[in-house]
């Protein structure tokens, strides 16, 4: 508040990009202070900056923010999330599965295929078939089933057997 108040956003910005490498059981209460700040601005930015670190962080953020009951919030960082390479959606899924974020893992998955292609949706297949293509399946079920068979499509031609 202090450096905003002092117009000093370029230290405020650094201040949240450092907060984003915090341990994520720290996000919910940094989103209480800066919601109860005022600053919603500056936890969306936080969101953004936090969305860009690797696949175990940004799992473990998710978690932390499900916890805290912030599911709002949790699924706006997972949809941030899909602009990443599909191999990093892959271990991000896995990671949310190996820490029982099944509900957040399905979200992450749901967001990817409605908003990346058919054929990148099969990349992150590639990474573990058995595990992923299942989810991957339902989540475009869930789409529509035109994504659905556009997703079964890639995987046949990227040679990954699909149920």
């Amino acid at each position: 508040m202090r450096l905003r108040a002092d117009g000093r956003s370029g230290e405020a910005h650094v201040v949240l990009c450092e907060a984003a490498g915090r341990p994520a059981a720290y996000l919910p209460v940094l989103a209480d202070a800066l919601d109860g700040a005022g600053l919603a601005a500056d936890w969306a930015t936080l969101l953004w900056e936090v969305s860009s670190l690797p696949p175990t962080e940004l799992a473990a953020a998710a978690g932390a923010l499900a916890a805290a009951g912030r599911t709002d919030d949790c699924g706006h960082l997972l949809r941030q999330g899909v602009a990443r390479p599909a191999e990093e959606i892959a271990d991000a899924v896995v990671a949310l599965d190996r820490a029982g974020l099944e509900p957040e893992a399905r979200a992450l998955l749901g967001a990817f295929v409605r908003v990346r292609s058919p054929q990148d949706a099969a990349r992150v297949a590639e990474a573990a078939p058995g595990h992923l293509v299942p989810q991957l399946l339902a989540a475009a079920r869930e789409v529509s089933a035109a994504r659905e068979w556009d997703l079964v499509h890639a995987l046949r031609v990227a040679g990954i057997p699909a149920p």
